[in-house]
């Protein structure tokens, strides 16, 4: 089982956003010292939800200053960047750290991110299959043309080649972030691994892996292939000797960050939206996720894994808001959960 970290470099109410932003590296660090497999980094616009605006580029610092640890995005926003654009920096991360970078991907919202950076609603709607497999052929091809409704280019070289690179792998990892069976097929026929959001459940998830085998194989996929996917769970994390006090540690700061965090989302096209309640949102992470003592979230982990056959985990440990707490988090996971795990 392998056990990351899943940072937002989220702003609670009255913090600043260098705070939040030194606090996500901060953790990240950490998450290496304390033995975990990967920190995911998120990526937002113009919200205290997340005030990453980059998470590649918050990737290349962390794999500067990490030398063991994995380090992805989950995820890097693909109908607002160009795919080719992506997939380079993508490839030189890949070469320059030793291939300990993963590219997690995603559709986004239909937020005034899409106005703001010139791609439009459609990019948003319809355009993210074509996005998704322009990126996958940069990251395995040596030249690519594209002649697509959004991309139309002459073929040239790729460069730098992430398959030339002298890792484990023929490039970096690609992993998909799938929200309704549309993107899991998207997944399943290129034979990418999932990401699977927090709110959902462990039921919901098992049907989502068992969609994504059944498409997989009718793509032509080989058994050996589709039971080795890789896909990862995302989820909350806290730990404290009793469960009330892990709970009662995301309940405190949560809602207050959820709140702003969501409200400050604004739509491209003015259409209305149901915002989740900030304090049944953290009652029902509190629920599906590990937040108790150590056994309680070594449990919880094993559980999620035996019923959806997931075996990563991209867990929030910042849910206190508060730097020392999340180091202390982080720390706990490592040492007091981790062993327990097999």
């Amino acid at each position: 089982m392998r056990v990351g970290s899943f940072v937002l470099a989220a702003q609670f109410p009255g913090q600043g956003e260098g705070e939040a932003l030194h606090r996500a590296v901060r953790s990240a660090e950490v998450a290496e010292e304390a033995g975990l497999d990967t920190v995911w980094l998120a990526e937002h616009h113009f919200v205290p939800y997340g005030t990453c605006p980059s998470a590649i580029t918050l990737a290349a610092l962390l794999l500067g200053r990490t030398r063991r640890i994995r380090v992805g995005t989950a995820v890097s926003v693909l109908p607002t960047v160009h795919p080719v654009a992506l997939g380079e920096q993508a490839a030189l991360l890949h070469h320059t750290s030793g291939g300990r970078f993963t590219l997690g991907v995603g559709r986004g919202g239909p937020w005034v991110d899409l106005e703001v950076f010139g791609a439009g609603l459609k990019a948003y709607e319809k355009g993210f299959p074509e996005s998704l497999e322009l990126l996958v052929r940069w990251l395995r091809e040596a030249s690519v043309a594209a002649d697509g409704e959004r991309f139309r280019f002459r073929e040239v070289p790729v460069v730098p080649r992430p398959s030339e690179a002298l890792t484990e792998t023929a490039g970096p990892e690609v992993v998909v972030a799938c929200t309704s069976p549309a993107s899991v097929r998207l997944a399943a026929e290129r034979g990418l691994s999932m990401l699977l959001g927090m709110h959902v459940g462990d039921e919901e998830k098992a049907e989502m892996v068992a969609l994504w085998r059944q498409h997989a194989r009718a793509r032509g996929r080989s058994p050996e292939e589709i039971l080795g996917a890789s896909h990862v769970s995302a989820g909350v994390c806290q730990i404290a000797d009793r469960r009330v006090d892990a709970a009662e540690t995301l309940m405190k700061a949560m809602p207050g960050w959820l709140k702003q965090g969501l409200e400050a989302h604004v739509t491209v096209d003015g259409r209305t939206r149901r915002m989740r309640d900030p304090l049944a949102y953290t009652e029902l992470l509190c629920g599906l996720h590990p937040v108790g003592t150590p056994r309680l979230c070594a449990d919880r982990l094993a559980a999620t894994s035996e019923r959806t056959g997931i075996s990563r985990f991209a867990l929030l440990v910042e849910g206190s808001g508060d730097l020392a707490a999340t180091e202390e988090n982080v720390r706990r996971l490592g040492a007091e959960v981790l062993p327990q795990l097999v």
